[in-house]
């Protein structure tokens, strides 16, 4: 006997597709059955990434957005629910960081990383749970009533690392607001749940697995190991299913005992 997840006939929209943990994301969704839009800054990427799904038989869109521009975002989901439909899934994923001491952390650095990372999340969540929200009260049209909120929140939330304070800071931030997320909207069938990778091996940080202090710090982690973007599927297509409608206001931590160790 098997179980398997089917997201066919949903919409799911996908913040930072463009690279790292979104691409991922935007894969999995998509082979799960859910037609992807793929959201973000850069629109080549994005034509790239849509190629990619469409050429194994997914279904996928585009849609430039800009999460630190409230309306760039207003602007990216009526076009993406004009195009597709309504959206029922988000994974709120853009994300910044710097590497810096708090003693040099200067007024653009500290706005780069909040603009993004906590108000750009929170005015993507809003204005999707707008939506989500007048359908659930019949106001709106939609096959779906609810839906399904997975911002990425972080490790470094739910823990203090060194030289990522301010990063640590804005994804504490963003577990917080999945928790008042999940208690405000819960009542209208939409769940509010976060992810809390550990480190995980994308394009970004690729080659600092192989300097010294990369190596120095695998030696610290409980596995001496990092993560592989596919290592968050299962979890990520659990709690867009239908079948998690009982899991709301869950921060889950991804990061092979790290938080625990």
């Amino acid at each position: 006997m098997s179980y398997t997840i089917d997201l066919s006939g949903r919409v799911a929209l996908i913040t930072g597709a463009s690279s790292g943990l979104g691409t991922q994301f935007a894969h999995t969704l998509a082979k799960a059955g859910a037609a992807v839009v793929l959201a973000g800054r850069r629109v080549e990427r994005l034509k790239t990434l849509r190629s990619e799904i469409e050429a194994y038989g997914g279904d996928a869109h585009l849609v430039g957005l800009d999460v630190t521009d409230v309306a760039s975002i207003k602007s990216a989901v009526a076009h993406a629910e004009t195009e597709v439909g309504a959206i029922d899934i988000l994974i709120n994923n853009s994300g910044v960081s710097t590497t810096e001491r708090l003693i040099d952390v200067s007024e653009d650095s500290y706005d780069f990383i909040f603009d993004t990372n906590t108000r750009g999340a929170f005015f993507v969540a809003q204005e999707v749970a707008k939506r989500m929200l007048a359908r659930a009260q019949g106001s709106a049209p939609g096959t779906f009533t609810g839906g399904r909120i997975v911002n990425i929140a972080s490790a470094a939330g739910l823990r203090t690392m060194p030289q990522i304070g301010v990063y640590c800071m804005s994804k504490a931030a963003v577990v917080h607001m999945t928790k008042v997320m999940a208690a405000e909207w819960g009542r209208f069938g939409i769940t509010t749940n976060a992810i809390c990778p550990g480190y995980i091996d994308t394009e970004i940080n690729h080659h600092h697995w192989n300097t010294e202090a990369g190596k120095k710090l695998i030696s610290m982690l409980p596995r001496k190991r990092v993560g592989q973007p596919k290592d968050l599927d299962a979890m990520l297509v659990s709690l867009c299913a239908a079948q998690s409608d009982f899991i709301n206001g869950a921060i889950i931590s991804a990061d092979d005992g790290m938080v625990a160790a």
